[in-house]
């Protein structure tokens, strides 16, 4: 190799290096801080008529966190949201069932907006309503049932993407409590796409026209089904928020 072509290797390979060393600085320059966070909430104070309003547009102002979380307030990253397990268990004379979704991803936080918010601090009581373009779920699921005298038992795969999906968030903390109760309403859902892998056992052609039949015709059986989801749901989200915003030191945020 010559001197000239190696001196030209050298200089391209310093250049490259400053190059990325750069964009790495700028990179950590531009990501938001813990004082970006709280800066948000700097003009919500506990006494003012206008707190739930303050409040409201700091969170939509916060969506960037969503996905980074704010460690100097023990804040973990929550777009996507993550469940290990869910279990939801039915019974009756007729039908029984035990479901349990695994390794559950929740996406679509981070575009989400907060439309309503409404809270009171003396009884330790949040609600929010919530507006997401499009919001996608994934993860693995094991049913085992009985009907009448038929037992079933399934596992598989299964997604889910719902479309202009509104949804109201109820947060409680009981007195002499010190866990988060978590309610959430399935308020609207202007579309929806659902797949259950190995719903037939394999049998991929019915399988798929199940599916079309599903993402066509789910709209009549939606009023029966969304108290088991509010409820699934719930269950979900009560286990995450509490890892999540448990230990969270509000008054260290929003101003006494």
């Amino acid at each position: 190799m010559s001197r000239r072509l190696l001196v030209d290797v050298k200089s391209i390979s310093l250049f490259l290096a400053t190059l990325a060393i750069t964009a790495h600085t700028l990179v950590r320059s531009q990501a938001p801080s813990a004082e970006d966070f709280k800066k948000q909430f700097s003009g919500c104070t506990w006494d003012s008529p206008e707190f739930d309003r303050c409040v409201k547009e700091a969170i939509n102002s916060c969506r960037p966190f969503f996905k980074t979380g704010v460690p100097a307030f023990n804040i973990t990253p929550f777009d996507p949201w993550f469940a290990k397990e869910v279990v939801q268990t039915r019974g009756s004379a007729s039908l029984s069932y035990t479901l349990k979704l695994r390794n559950v991803y929740e996406r679509g936080w981070s575009d989400s907006i907060v439309t309503k918010f409404k809270s009171n601090p003396k009884k330790n009581f949040v609600q929010y309503t919530q507006y997401f373009p499009e919001k996608a779920l994934d993860g693995d699921y094991e049913f085992e049932g009985s009907l009448m005298v038929s037992n079933m038992a399934n596992a598989g795969k299964w997604n889910l993407t719902l479309y202009d999906y509104i949804q109201t968030t109820t947060l409680a903390k009981p007195p002499k409590s010190d866990r988060i109760k978590v309610r959430i309403e399935v308020q609207q859902i202007g579309n929806m796409n659902l797949h259950i892998g190995n719903l037939l056992r394999g049998r991929t052609v019915m399988e798929n026209m199940l599916d079309r039949v599903i993402n066509t015709a789910w709209r009549p059986g939606f009023a029966v089904v969304r108290p088991l989801i509010n409820d699934i749901v719930s269950t979900a989200f009560t286990k995450i928020f509490n890892d999540v915003f448990n230990d969270l030191d509000v008054n260290q945020i929003i101003p006494a």
